[in-house]
């Protein structure tokens, strides 16, 4: 697959462009900082309508977008917001996603922020510029505006006149800064937003096209692999890589430091002298890894940072009923499907990277940074990769090709990391440890709640400063990782959804912020939202079997969010959950519900499984989820959204969990880090979705995690009379708990 040219003002002008358009994405004026309200979403960080959508003389319409798809559907529901507020089908919208010439920068694609902040920027750019060609109609046609209206890319007046929307704007400028406020339409009239459109990216992806930067071949290219050490912090000491430069198609051996890596015409070659070169290769080993078997016990004995993000009444002072109970998880890793790949090719002083980064902007800052070049010099394309959310090695990979083309300018390097590179060197998951206690009055009622959450950093993605990319700590003159920081409420990362949703009168929760990091982490999918949801449901199955009460009507009681109400509601009536069911032996349900970081959507859970009380395992019968995502622009988005949540989950729950003895990591392959086969995904997921028409977008992608493995566990409890808390529940803890 060859690179295209990257649009340009010249090349869009050079073939028959009208509007001019400029994609410096200017800072805000200064009178636009004072006493103004926000700009709708994103457009409070890149306020020109040019750098959001573009049309040509023959009204070809461009929208540029800095978020980036990751396989959750993200181009599909931003292309059906430009086209309903702009008023053409969809099919005449050609989108732009994150790349750093050319679209806005929007930072990282994480967070489940993308439609709450991207798409709500185009859905108000695209309904400001209708407002403006229906302007430039009114004065060109001498009519009032309220006689005119924007119809599939053209102005149409009442007696019949029209005008297309590249003849409106031959010699006129969109580069004029958005307002607060926008002509949006009343969703009644709605012709796109909230109708079915199939996904734009599912049909090349399922018929073998070229879809993922793994596919990316460019004339000229080499295949580069690289030499990774034995162990964290490890270091390379002695190479004679003379017998390797000699080998079948191998153009280059570049090393720098402790950084090794060779370059050759084929893949299989590349391998080889990967393989020769490690063989070659003298390190000397870094600090040991702690024992697993007290990792938890080692990570409460670390220095930690404390913050109570929330003291409420007199926690603690209750003479009442107390349950307590403590959470375990584990690191887990991202388990990419495809490893971890980039392209980059140096020539001319410039620096341009394919990569399936999460965030093109930071990353060409850090790269920048790494190779001490100006940031204008570097530029990197997001293509999409093979299988993550969160931060995996897609980052890392991208500064090993741009190490290995500078040292060979001129040629395409692509770069795709082992499995094994993939599961022993990328961030993990954190590991964490919660610690619940509540007190239940004579009515059943919680009047006390405390909540301890012990945790690393979730989040060491690369900002600007090269430390947090792998290879830049192993350079000759290597970069310091930066220190870690918490990412602060109200998103949270370890201590994400740590505040509980339910009313309590008196409650404290404290994050437990732990600067140290026995292993390599980052982002993984919900971030600390998974652990403290799972944490907080179990615990409320526990409360409500300590009260005698429903699980679902216990959860009600403390609920005073209508839409929580709504969605805890609508899961529990079509999953037909009755009070006291009666199953069969090793059958149980689960209840879940969760609003994702107390700001985004609202999900609830029920499920039934069975566990077979011979062995431990664990059969997913029947899901039946609602999700409350405000107004929803795409309901078979959501539900994929959902759907791929819950199965992740699943796997994370029952399956997961990184290994590592005191030199490295273990769990280098599947046999080593198990995760959910397709015979052991559930039975069925049934979605329903709540649209909020007049609500703002709430971000979904992360919304199904945490319920899903606290309805998971619920349900096993349900089934087996035996509660586990550490995760994952494992077919082998559950044998060992029911005393088999």
């Amino acid at each position: 697959m060859n690179a295209m040219p990257p649009l340009t003002r010249r090349l869009l002008l050079t073939t028959g462009g009208a509007l001019v358009v400029s994609f410096a994405l200017l800072p805000k004026l200064a009178a636009l900082a004072q006493n103004v309200p926000k700009l709708p979403g994103d457009l409070d960080k890149t306020p020109m309508l040019d750098s959001w959508i573009a049309i040509d003389a023959q009204g070809r319409i461009t929208v540029f977008a800095g978020k980036a798809e990751l396989g959750q559907g993200i181009k599909t529901a931003l292309i059906q917001c430009a086209a309903e507020e702009i008023e053409v089908d969809p099919a005449g919208i050609t989108l732009i996603t994150a790349d750093t010439e050319r679209t806005p920068n929007e930072g990282y694609t994480a967070g489940s922020h993308s439609m709450q902040d991207c798409g709500t920027a185009i859905l108000n750019a695209a309904a400001q510029v209708r407002g403006i060609l229906i302007e430039l109609a009114a004065t060109r046609l001498n009519l009032p505006a309220e006689q005119l209206k924007a119809t599939q890319g053209t102005v149409v007046a009442n007696d019949g006149r029209s005008v297309r929307y590249g003849e409106l704007l031959t010699g006129q400028d969109l580069h004029r800064p958005a307002q607060p406020t926008s002509p949006l339409k009343d969703p009644k009239n709605f012709v796109v937003i909230g109708k079915p459109m199939q996904r734009v990216d599912i049909l090349g992806k399922l018929t073998g096209k070229p879809a993922y930067v793994q596919d990316m071949r460019p004339n000229g290219m080499l295949q580069a692999r690289v030499v990774r050490p034995p162990s964290y912090g490890a270091r390379l000491t002695q190479l004679d890589a003379g017998a390797v430069e000699t080998m079948p198609g191998v153009v280059k051996v570049v090393r720098d430091g402790s950084f090794l890596a060779v370059a050759a015409q084929g893949e299989f070659q590349a391998i080889d002298a990967m393989q020769a070169l490690s063989a070659l290769a003298k390190w000397e080993q870094g600090p040991a890894l702690p024992e697993q078997a007290t990792i938890y016990d080692t990570i409460r004995q670390l220095p930690s940072n404390d913050t109570t993000i929330l003291d409420k009444g007199t926690p603690g002072q209750q003479d009442a009923y107390t349950v307590r109970a403590t959470y375990h998880r584990p690191y887990q890793l991202h388990g990419s499907i495809g490893p971890s790949c980039a392209l980059a090719i140096f020539e001319a002083d410039k620096l341009t990277v394919w990569t399936h980064s999460q965030g093109v902007y930071p990353l060409r800052n850090a790269l920048a940074d790494m190779l001490h070049m100006p940031q204008q010099q570097v530029h990197c394309i997001h293509v999409e990769g093979s299988g993550c959310y969160g931060h995996n090695a897609a980052d890392d990979v991208a500064a090993d090709a741009a190490l290995i083309a500078r040292a060979i300018p001129g040629r395409p390097i692509r770069v795709q990391w082992m499995r094994e590179d993939e599961h022993g060197w990328e961030p993990f998951g954190p590991a964490m440890i919660s610690q619940a206690a509540a007190s239940l009055d004579a009515n059943g009622m919680l009047i006390d709640w405390q909540y301890d959450v012990w945790s690393n950093t979730h989040s060491t993605r690369p900002e600007g400063p090269a430390g947090n990319l792998l290879a830049a700590r192993y350079l000759a003159q290597p970069f310091a990782q930066p220190a870690p920081k918490p990412i602060p409420q109200p998103e949270g990362g370890g201590d994400r959804n740590a505040i509980p949703i339910y009313t309590v009168p008196n409650a404290r929760v404290i994050s437990h912020f732990i600067p140290q990091m026995p292993l390599r982490v980052s982002a993984l999918r919900a971030l600390g939202a998974y652990h403290n949801v799972f944490s907080i449901e179990s615990f409320m199955d526990e409360l409500a079997h300590a009260a005698g009460a429903d699980p679902v009507e216990f959860r009600l009681r403390h609920l005073d969010d209508s839409r929580a109400h709504d969605v805890v509601t609508m899961a529990a009536k079509e999953f037909g959950w009755q009070p006291d069911a009666k199953l069969p032996r090793g059958h149980g349900r689960g209840f879940a519900f969760a609003r994702y970081k107390n700001l985004a959507a609202y999900c609830a859970l029920a499920l039934e499984l069975e566990v077979e009380h011979e062995t431990g395992a664990v059969k997913l019968g029947r899901i039946v989820v609602a999700v409350d995502s405000g107004q929803a622009v795409n309901h078979d988005g959501i539900r994929n959204q959902i759907e791929g949540a819950i199965v992740q989950s699943a796997s994370w729950t029952l399956y997961e969990e990184v290994t590592f003895g005191r030199d490295g990591i273990t769990s280098r392959d599947w046999s080593s880090f198990p995760m959910m086969r397709f015979p052991a995904v559930p039975e069925s997921i049934e979605v329903h979705v709540i649209d909020r028409e007049s609500e703002k977008f709430l971000g979904t992608g992360e919304a199904g995690q945490g319920p899903a493995a606290a309805a998971i566990a619920n349900a096993i409890a349900d089934a087996t009379g035996a509660r586990l808390r550490e995760l994952p529940l494992t077919a082998a803890r559950i044998k060992a708990a029911i005393g088999i």
